[in-house]
């Protein structure tokens, strides 16, 4: 039952939307705005790079998720010997850790926001 339970979670999970459409709104408010429009709303990005008159500044976003895992009693089986066939046990899985990243890189050209990138599985 626990087995189950988990597992219908993480199949509400999987079933978040991606990108975040309230993330997506705020990024398509930004496409037009000035360079310190984005610099106020994001504040200092991670890093910036120019290239032939157009800049790009990236915004990092990074964080770890564990997701408990189940433990608990089960039957098991075991080989013929002394005590007989099979018997109940403990067991179940671990937890599992997650590393979520987004990188969100958004594309200047003469100081204005021209188009945005969303990079990572936490966008």
């Amino acid at each position: 039952m626990r087995k189950l339970t988990a597992l219908a979670a993480a199949a509400l999970l999987a079933g978040c939307a991606y990108p975040n459409p309230q993330h997506v709104a705020a990024l398509n408010a930004l496409v037009g705005k000035t360079e310190t429009d984005m610099l106020r709303m994001y504040g200092v990005p991670n890093r910036t790079y120019d290239s032939n008159g157009v800049r790009f500044v990236t915004y990092q976003v990074n964080r770890i998720e564990s997701i408990p895992g189940d433990f608990g009693p089960g039957f098991g089986y075991g080989g013929f010997g002394y005590g007989g066939f099979g018997g109940f046990g403990y067991g179940g899985f671990g937890p599992e850790i997650i590393q979520r990243d987004c990188d969100t890189t958004f594309e200047l050209h003469g100081g204005v926001v021209q188009s945005y990138q969303l990079r990572g599985n936490a966008c």
